[in-house]
């Protein structure tokens, strides 16, 4: 597991992969990830290392797959935050969590690895990119 937090962090993570080997990488869904797609995924590509991400902004930018909440609850969410800052208080709001799930896999990044994706992940996904 790598951290990064900052510009720096993420070139030394994937200094870091690359040193170790590894095949694969899984990046968090997280904001400050999701503003550095772009790099984060030409830094993959680069490296030949496939990729899953948890936001389907990181396979329109080059992403191999991603698997995460559909956007609409992701907007729902957001409505939330309106409602806190309303006055509602987040311990009266009931606990959400997502039902549906959104799988992206962009065959272009796939070709570009080597990687044959299976004909069972293409007929789940919610959207192909060729």
């Amino acid at each position: 597991m790598l951290r990064a937090s900052s510009e720096s962090d993420i070139d030394a993570a994937f200094a870091a992969i690359e040193q170790s080997g590894s095949e694969a990488l899984l990046v968090g869904d997280d904001p400050f990830f999701a503003d550095r797609a772009g790099q984060l995924t030409a830094l993959a590509a680069g490296r030949r290392v496939p990729a899953i991400y948890q936001n389907r902004v990181f396979t329109a930018a080059g992403g191999l797959i991603s698997y995460g909440p559909s956007p609409s609850f992701v907007s729902r969410t957001a409505g939330y935050a309106g409602r806190i800052l309303k006055g509602a208080k987040p311990a009266d709001l009931p606990v959400q969590q997502p039902t549906t799930f959104e799988l992206v896999v962009n065959l272009n990044t796939a070709k570009d690895l080597g990687l044959t994706i299976p004909p069972s992940i293409l007929a789940r996904a919610d959207q192909v990119i060729e």
